[in-house]
């Protein structure tokens, strides 16, 4: 058991993160020498992958990696995710992925590396457009994704830093994979909603996404679903294997979210 005591959050802007109850040092992933002073006295660094352009993404976290071995960090584990590495919008976020667990596996620490599914939440938090509209609409078709939660990732990441027995592997955490058409199901059973699933072309969903939330953000959206489409979320898991216990279902994962925030329905 790791008392709060010994864990240090490190944010680019510390106020936004006091609600954690840890002590919070600042870190902003541009500056290395920021880095060099919140890495002090640190054995063990969770790396939770940037939120910026894969072309920037990949100097940042070698910010922290360089940081991480001058002072003298045992282990890094790294967020990383599952997907397709070449085919589709998204591609350029998975591949700069890539790259960092490359540089993580030729730094000379101790290393475990998550490659995670994708968030079942954002369709939750989603739900009010869905409704509006009678549909949930993408590209993703007849193909399977398996989806997690922030929550489940938590219990995965904790066991990732505290325990060594799976030190030197790339684990896929994800659950159950289902199609969006078994997703909207669920939803509808948890939400008692009465949405449809549309499928769309790749190009159309992506000029929708595109025009809602700009060039950058809409390719991101759309390059998942085209995932998606082609089996790139299908894959087996580690899920169990790292936390000890299977990982929840859908419809499990569904209910959570739906107990957690049902004041705010």
């Amino acid at each position: 058991m790791v008392g709060k005591e010994n864990v240090i959050g490190i944010a680019r802007t510390p106020q936004n993160a006091e609600h954690l109850k840890v002590a919070i040092r600042k870190g902003d992933y541009n500056h290395r020498d920021q880095f060099d002073e919140a890495l002090k006295g640190v054995d063990r660094v969770l790396l939770v992958s940037g939120m910026d352009a894969p072309d920037k993404r990949i100097q940042q976290h070698r910010n922290v990696i360089e940081a991480a071995k001058q002072n003298g960090v045992k282990k890094i584990v790294y967020t990383s995710i599952v997907g397709d590495e070449a085919r589709t919008s998204f591609s350029g976020i998975v591949k700069s992925n890539r790259q960092t667990e490359k540089d993580i596996q030729q730094s000379g620490l101790a290393w475990e590396i998550g490659r995670n599914g994708i968030y079942i939440e954002p369709d939750m938090e989603y739900l009010d457009t869905y409704i509006k509209e009678g549909e949930v609409r993408n590209c993703a078709g007849e193909g399977k994704c398996g989806y997690t939660s922030r929550e489940e990732l938590g219990h995965a990441y904790a066991q990732m830093l505290v325990n060594d027995k799976y030190n030197g592997q790339t684990n896929n955490l994800a659950g159950e994979a289902i199609t969006q058409t078994e997703l909207v199901k669920l939803i509808n059973h948890v939400f008692n909603t009465e949405l449809k699933y549309k499928p769309v072309t790749v190009s159309a969903y992506q000029k929708e996404r595109k025009a809602a939330l700009g060039e950058f953000m809409g390719n991101i959206i759309a390059g998942i679903y085209e995932g998606i489409k082609m089996g790139a979320f299908e894959v087996e898991a580690d899920f169990e294997k790292v936390v000890g216990r299977p990982h929840h279902s859908p419809l499990a994962l569904i209910s959570s979210f739906y107990e957690q925030n049902k004041g705010a329905q």
